[in-house]
């Protein structure tokens, strides 16, 4: 459970946005998407690699001579 302490002289904006912040940070929607469908260990290890590969042609070492 989030807690957000709206302070003195603040807008319920400010406090709503530090709140949407604070439950970005804790995953709990990420973790739902995740929990919502069973992926095997095989599919997601493939994934994985496939994006670090992705990573490694785009961002990888570009400075051969």
């Amino acid at each position: 459970m989030l807690i957000i302490n709206v302070k003195d002289n603040e807008s319920i904006d400010r406090a709503l946005k530090r709140y949407k912040k604070k439950f970005e940070r804790t995953g709990t929607m990420r973790q739902l998407r995740a929990r919502t469908a069973f992926e095997k260990p095989s599919v997601k290890r493939r994934f994985e690699v496939l994006r670090a590969a992705y990573k490694e042609r785009m961002y990888g070492n570009h400075n051969e001579q």
